[in-house]
């Protein structure tokens, strides 16, 4: 009889597990939301507090902030000890220190007597004066003969370059010039244009260019200064005369104990250099 009370429908709930009352739901529910109530708490704060966080700029700031009291913290510290030291220093030491910084002070008024001496010699001697107006003009002379603005003559040697091939190039009267530069020359002229400090040499054609002045062969050098030591300089081994004549140019130097470079440039004012002294 009771096999066959059970119905398929009982059978079915048996074999269910039982339904999960409400209130047991509830406290499945509630669990979490008790444990997030507790980290809102003191778990929370801490979890918030540590590990802290710090950002670039707030790490470069206490960088600053703590090289900022450190040198502030030295430097008191070395006031305090320079205080203290003269603090605790005897009579006899104090007594020292003051006659050494008096006879400092008697030191440099005389040497400050001594230069207002010179400077007063200087302003009522005339021949003081004139001397320094002659060290003037002889040192506005000399600059001008470097910078090409006055004639000059003295010893020195004639160099002509025949070129009847037109083999020779601005690079070979180029390293002429340099030589003799080397080897002491203090005026230089080639075909009428003044060599100075700023020249440059260009080819032009079969010819060359002086600073922008077109010169023809023969080229003739007309430099000042110890011939002794220029000719040489010109005909070493592999030098200025083997390479033009390897050009199949010719070339004669001469010696004179009287050069005349006569070409002038005028004065130019520079663009942006300016005196230190002004």
């Amino acid at each position: 009889m009771n096999s066959h009370d059970e119905t398929p429908e009982n059978r079915l709930r048996k074999e269910l597990p039982e339904e999960v009352p409400a209130d047991g739901a509830s406290e499945v529910v509630d669990a979490p939301e008790e444990q997030r109530s507790e980290l809102t708490g003191r778990q929370r704060l801490a979890k918030g507090l540590w590990p802290p966080r710090v950002t670039r700029a707030q790490l470069i700031v206490a960088v600053l902030l703590f090289g900022l009291g450190f040198g502030l913290a030295v430097q008191v510290a070395s006031n305090s000890d320079g205080d203290s030291a003269l603090r605790g220093a005897r009579q006899e030491d104090l007594v020292r220190i003051l006659d050494e910084l008096d006879d400092r002070t008697q030191r440099l008024e005389d040497e400050k007597q001594g230069l207002e001496k010179q400077r007063d010699e200087l302003e009522n001697s005339s021949n003081q004066a004139e001397e320094a107006r002659k060290q003037t003009v002889e040192k506005e002379r000399q600059l001008g003969i470097l910078a090409g603005t006055v004639a000059a003559q003295g010893p020195g040697i004639t160099m002509t370059i025949d070129d009847t091939k037109g083999t020779v190039e601005a690079d070979m009267l180029l390293d002429a010039i340099q030589e003799l530069r080397a080897a002491g020359a203090e005026a230089i002229q080639v075909n009428g244009v003044r060599v100075v400090a700023g020249t440059y040499l260009t080819d032009s054609g079969n010819s060359v260019s002086v600073d922008g002045n077109k010169i023809n062969a023969p080229y003739r050098f007309k430099v000042i200064g110890k011939p002794q030591d220029l000719e040489p300089a010109l005909n070493i081994p592999g030098g200025v005369v083997q390479t033009l004549e390897k050009e199949q140019a010719t070339v004669t130097i001469e010696r004179s104990d009287k050069i005349v470079v006569d070409a002038l440039r005028a004065a130019k004012r520079p663009d942006y250099a300016r005196s230190s002294s002004q």
